[in-house]
């Protein structure tokens, strides 16, 4: 006798897509909860990893070259610093002395994003072949 699966086992596809939504709400609620300094500083690591990210780029390189890591992250701090309303004397010199804090946030939060950009990349590779 013939046993036929149901259409939901035989076609599970549904189920890999609803897993990357499910990832991906869990990722924003996570970016929500970050401190406001991390927030302020998002938007311009989103907006340089736009730009990096095309075909071919050194961000989906198998080893990205540090150095080109480094002036991604010196782009998005000046860019942050040219922004940022320095009237205020006592602020400049606080900010100063958080610059390598500034920086070093700065770089965690790119290498953060890139590894999801990098993961996802492969991972739609993968699916088109």
């Amino acid at each position: 006798m013939e046993h036929r699966l149901p259409y939901y086992m035989a076609y599970p596809m549904p189920m890999q897509y609803d897993d990357e939504r499910m990832e991906r709400r869990d990722f924003e609620y996570m970016k929500s909860m970050y401190p406001m300094t991390v927030k302020r500083l998002l938007p311009y690591v989103e907006e340089e990893c736009d730009r990096m990210s095309y075909e071919g780029s050194m961000i989906y390189d198998e080893y990205p070259d540090q150095l080109q890591m480094y002036l991604m992250c010196s782009r998005i701090y000046d860019r942050v610093q040219k922004e940022q309303p320095g009237d205020d004397m006592e602020m400049e010199m606080q900010a100063s002395r958080n610059n390598e804090g500034l920086r070093d946030l700065i770089q965690i939060l790119l290498f953060q994003e890139l590894f999801r950009r990098r993961s996802r990349h492969r991972r739609d590779r993968r699916r088109f072949y």
